[in-house]
């Protein structure tokens, strides 16, 4: 995996040249965000061994398998009592194996799209909105996927957003992205919603954006509302 330093306490994990994780430096150890592909583990370990300290808790956005595939291999190596697993209640059905793709009857009854494999760890803490966990703020962002998070680190402003927004080209909203990068329109549930989160998240004091595929995004609201703009028009 390649490793690119993306802030003084964070560096992005890159698989295949798209896939993204985050390693971001706490005062307790190291929180990993996401947990990319199958087979990204030992990557990940090796990384998180240049941080100087342990991993001790995992972020996951949401549940797709680009997001959620090494982490039973990664909670086997580092000890599920040592790790804090972080979640939310709407994903548990999306993460169970096999999973339940059922719909709310509140949610868009459109169907969910992209690969959602299941994973056979069950998470031990569930956050609710806007719920601080070490120095993230968790903020509900459905429309990739129901249940799919972000998470802003409030030291820097630095968005961790997973697939609600995409880092290919400019920056866009997850089902508008670029013609040239249309895996995130592929895997959308529902654009209009995913559009929805994109517009709560300007109230957020976010610097940076740092997205589940592409090169993280500098600018800011200016660069969200322009992302915005672009989906609508």
């Amino acid at each position: 995996m390649k490793s690119t330093q993306i802030t003084a306490n964070a560096i992005q994990l890159t698989r295949f040249g798209f896939v993204n994780c985050f390693l971001v430096r706490e005062p307790d150890g190291v929180t990993l965000i996401d947990t990319g592909l199958s087979g990204s583990h030992n990557d990940i370990l090796i990384a998180a061994r240049t941080l100087g300290a342990p991993i001790r808790r995992i972020l996951l956005t949401h549940a797709h398998m680009d997001h959620v595939g090494s982490v039973d291999a990664l909670l086997e190596k580092l000890g599920p009592s040592n790790v804090e697993f972080v979640s939310n209640a709407r994903s548990l059905p999306l993460l169970q194996k096999p999973p339940d793709m059922s719909l709310q009857p509140d949610e868009p009854q459109a169907k969910i799209k992209g690969g959602v494999p299941g994973i056979k760890s069950r998470p031990n803490k569930l956050v609710t909105e806007d719920e601080l966990i070490g120095s993230f703020r968790a903020i509900e962002t459905p429309g990739h996927i129901p249940g799919h998070l972000s998470f802003l680190d409030e030291r820097d402003g630095t968005l961790y957003a997973g697939d609600s927004l995409v880092g290919k080209g400019h920056l866009t909203v997850s089902g508008f992205a670029p013609w040239f990068f249309p895996l995130p329109n592929f895997g959308t549930w529902h654009r209009p919603t995913a559009l929805a989160s994109a517009q709560k998240l300007l109230a957020y004091p976010i610097e940076r954006f740092a997205c589940g595929h592409g090169a993280v995004k500098p600018g800011g609201i200016p660069a969200l509302r322009a992302a915005i703009t672009k989906a609508q028009s």
